[in-house]
């Protein structure tokens, strides 16, 4: 192999050994976990900032459709789906050092952009749709940062390292989803920061009042620099090595396993992501014009942070029993919330608002449970540069997650003037899935028990 910089690449890594595990690997392995974690958070925040702005830029002023807000909580998810297959041959290529700090850095355009874009609202909504886009930036570095902790873990602690970093880096969506409407209300910067903006309440009767909203956007700019050096200065990388067309084996029609994963993250995954950047959007829809109806972000930021304290739990809970199996009964938990909600989406008052919320984090729950077992099954089916591959892979398919169903429910909505063909649709996905996963990993006999 080529000399490379020590600087950045370690010459030596086999984490099944325990001998090196105990004496070098772990201390390292850790190391990196966290800080790929902490910028993991920090692409996850960018990537669902467009979420927590969107239903607040008609109060401020910007002349938008429900039909063209769904398509700027879309657009995240568009982009991140194609950046993702990008991502998925990165680590290989350039190692984990380089392509954590250059695509944390590159969460600055976003985030920066949209700090700029939102304090007039006469911007063009041609801009607003390339700033969604760009703002799935974040969403891509998801399937760089996994393969490459794959790499740093023995297979016996890959569910419990990935689950932690794939579940904490979901809290990044509760944080923004949590933080906006506190941020937005005063003037944290100051008047470095740009004018505040006057937003007006759709409630009768309640006094429009003063909001920076640029904040919601600003705030993590000092984070995304602090955290893009704390990887260049700390990080190593891996010596596993491939070029672009070594790396394709993965995908070679052959290889069954590799689509049936990436259905199956598809339903956990992509349930998670295009929930989370679509339930704010839906309580709007639904629930606020209602008399007392609610603020969206009060209750949006719980179904991401369910989701994400799920995964986290799942990870060692699968390293126990076996992905598989945790993965079936994710599968049939997404399908009995999924049903059970459309009996709470044509509401006549807000005392159905309740059973609306808790059956979402139902859905939010079961996809975290699945997030993590799904990501179990991987490197027990795969050897370790392939398993890296499909878990890419499949992250990317399922990050279009937001796209397609800020698409499919705002047509929905469009359509029926509810959720809930959306919603019915899912419920046969997820079922085609529980039978995929049943047969080939979690029953007695299958080709590949995991």
């Amino acid at each position: 192999m080529t000399e490379h910089n020590p600087r950045t690449w370690l010459s030596t890594w086999t984490p099944e050994d325990p001998v090196f595990w105990e004496s070098t690997g772990k201390k390292l392995a850790w190391r990196t976990l966290t800080i790929t974690t902490l910028n993991l958070m920090m692409a996850f925040i960018v990537w669902f900032v467009v979420s927590a702005l969107v239903v607040r830029l008609p109060n401020i002023g910007f002349k938008l459709t429900p039909t063209q807000l769904f398509w700027l909580a879309a657009m995240p998810g568009l982009a991140a789906g194609i950046l993702r297959a990008i991502h998925t041959f990165l680590i290989p290529l350039y190692g984990t050092r380089h392509v954590v700090t250059f695509s944390t850095l590159s969460l600055l355009i976003p985030a920066l952009g949209w700090f700029y874009a939102i304090q007039d609202p006469n911007t063009p909504y041609w801009v607003l749709l390339l700033l969604a886009f760009l703002a799935g930036l974040g969403g891509g570095n998801f399937s760089s940062f996994m393969p490459s902790t794959s790499l740093f873990f023995p297979k016996r602690l890959q569910g419990t390292a990935l689950a932690i970093q794939a579940g904490i880096g979901n809290f990044g969506v509760s944080v923004v989803q949590f933080v906006t409407p506190w941020i937005i209300g005063f003037a944290l910067f100051g008047t470095l920061a740009g004018a505040s903006q006057t937003f007006v309440p759709t409630v009768p009767g309640a006094a429009p009042r003063p909001m920076w909203l640029q904040n919601a956007a600003l705030i993590y700019v000092p984070f995304i620099v602090v955290f893009a050096i704390a990887a260049w200065a700390m990080l190593k990388s891996v010596p596993v090595r491939a070029n672009f067309r070594e790396q394709l084996d993965v995908f070679h029609p052959s290889n069954t396993h590799g689509f049936w994963m990436t259905s199956l993250y598809i339903m956990t995954f992509g349930s998670f992501s295009g929930f989370a950047a679509t339930f704010p959007l839906m309580i709007k829809q639904i629930y606020t014009g209602l008399p007392g109806g609610p603020d969206p972000l009060a209750y949006a930021f719980l179904g991401p942070l369910v989701g994400a304290a799920a995964r986290v739990i799942a990870g060692p809970i699968s390293d126990k029993l076996g992905g598989a199996i945790v993965t079936h009964w994710s599968g049939i938990g997404l399908l009995a919330c999924a049903i059970g909600v459309t009996f709470y989406t044509q509401p006549t008052s807000m005392e159905q608002f309740p059973m609306f919320v808790g059956l979402m984090l139902g859905v939010f729950f079961f996809s975290g449970v699945g997030n993590a077992s799904t990501f179990k099954q991987m490197p027990m089916i795969f050897e370790p540069r392939q398993a890296g591959g499909i878990i890419g892979w499949t992250a990317a398919m399922a990050s279009f997650g937001p796209f397609i169903f800020g698409m499919l429910i705002g047509w929905s909505f469009a359509a029926t003037g509810s959720p809930n063909a959306f919603f019915y649709g899912a419920a046969v996905f997820y079922l085609f899935n529980i039978a995929i996963n049943w047969w080939c990993y979690a029953r007695k006999g299958a080709e590949k028990p995991c």
